[in-house]
């Protein structure tokens, strides 16, 4: 892979050579820092991996300096929709390893489907960039663990897509949890969110005129092309984990956080009612008890019960009992700026922007969100083996249970396995 330059010394070696990659002599304004431009020497160049509805949402709200300067996506329709939208103007490759060699990248945005993420997120700390992945960060919860330690290798800045951790209300409210404002907790309950089935197979279909079926497939099983598979594989186990991997995602994050859990998990797991989709309590050790168990509410948190107090935390609201509990919770004007279209992330993309250039630590760090998808993980595993499972955080794996250990990774195909770190 080409080594990665400053964008001081491309900038330098542009001006001599007077062309880059093609591009015509001059030299645009924002090289120079003029006419109201973000100096070259400012401006972060961000390529994308997985170019799909949510990622052109965050392509649409990805503020200064951020500049989108290239894409890479194995359907080259969804390629071509980006620039009809004026999203980007960059080149656009089928292999985001390409994009990595031929583009003068400082950073990426991994928006691919879950089962084909882990890969990019490792070779992209490889490579030198800084990273912000979508969530859930993982499909498997091995994988997670070697995401975590390539960034930690490589120094990467490294954000997960769980932006309710940048939501200042979501952040008050899961303070006042996490530092006794509403007393002991007695009990959270959180959405009993539905899990994966297993793939049954789907009839084959021509593939599209220059899409990459193999690199889409990545280590799963090379199955035929359907329609229905490209864009509804969330729903199958091979891919991901249902929605206790996609809106659980977030729900769990904010239990994560508001019980001060952020760097560890659950010890116990235990199945109330049986099948894929069955209610699953858990336990952390110091016995705070989590109960997957209703069939509404809150998808993007939880309620929590406390010796003091009621709360319930969703993205970006909350309620309480009694109802006046928190009069100093941020108001309306903090919470209009996350409201609007497209699931809106630009405060937490800048959040990521601005710890590029301070190398601080973000605020769904990548640890945070793999141990907050571990926790969803092991919930599915909890129900696929319909029995009490005892989890040890420390090493990440669980006690004395081959079978239960054998679902934490998967095997991989040829040409796809994860590197060694």
């Amino acid at each position: 892979m080409a080594n990665q330059t400053s964008r001081r010394d491309f900038i330098k070696q542009a001006t001599v050579a007077g062309v880059v990659f093609g591009a015509p002599t001059f030299i645009p304004s924002t090289v120079l820092g003029r006419d109201g431009g973000t100096a070259a020497s400012e401006t972060i160049r961000v390529g994308v991996i997985g170019v799909g509805g949510r990622a052109k949402q965050l392509m649409s709200q990805l503020p200064a300096p951020g500049k989108l300067v290239a894409t890479a996506d194995c359907f080259m329709e969804r390629q071509v929709q980006a620039r009809q939208e004026k999203l980007v103007e960059g080149p656009a490759y089928d292999d985001y390893r390409e994009m990595f060699d031929k583009e003068q990248l400082d950073a990426v945005i991994i928006a691919t489907p879950d089962h084909g993420r882990s890969l990019p997120c490792i070779r992209a700390c490889q490579a030198g960039l800084d990273v912000y992945a979508e969530k859930p960060l993982t499909a498997y919860v091995r994988e997670g663990r070697e995401v975590v330690k390539a960034a930690r290798q490589h120094n990467t800045v490294f954000q997960v897509g769980t932006q309710q951790r940048t939501m200042e209300l979501n952040r008050y409210c899961c303070e006042v949890v996490r530092t006794g404002g509403i007393g002991d907790i007695k009990v959270v309950q959180a959405v009993n969110y539905t899990g994966p089935r297993r793939y049954e197979g789907l009839p084959e279909q021509p593939i599209p005129e220059g899409d990459n079926w193999d690199m889409w497939c990545g280590p799963t099983e090379l199955r035929p092309f359907n329609r229905d598979l490209q864009f509804g594989w969330m729903q199958w186990r091979a891919y991901s984990g249902g929605e206790m991997t996609n809106w659980g995602a977030h729900g769990v994050d904010q239990i994560q956080s508001a019980l001060g859990k952020s760097h560890t998990g659950p010890t116990e797991l235990e199945p109330v009612t049986p099948g894929p989709n069955g209610k699953v309590n858990m336990r952390y050790a110091d016995g705070t008890l989590v109960r997957f168990e209703l069939d509404g509410g809150p998808v993007g948190g939880a309620i929590f019960t406390g010796s003091k107090a009621k709360i319930e935390i969703n993205r970006n609201k909350f309620t309480t009992n009694p109802k006046d509990f928190l009069p100093d919770a941020p108001g309306p004007a903090v919470q209009q700026k996350w409201e609007g279209p497209g699931w809106t992330a630009a405060p937490h993309l800048a959040n990521w922007l601005d710890c590029i250039k301070t190398r601080e630590e973000p605020n769904a760090d990548v640890e945070i969100g793999h141990r907050s998808i571990s926790v969803c993980h092991l919930v599915n595993i909890t129900r696929e083996l319909g029995r009490n499972l005892h989890w040890d955080p420390e090493r990440e794996e669980f006690e004395g249970d081959d079978e239960a250990n054998a679902l934490l990774d998967r095997p991989r195909r040829a040409g796809y396995e994860l590197p060694t770190i």
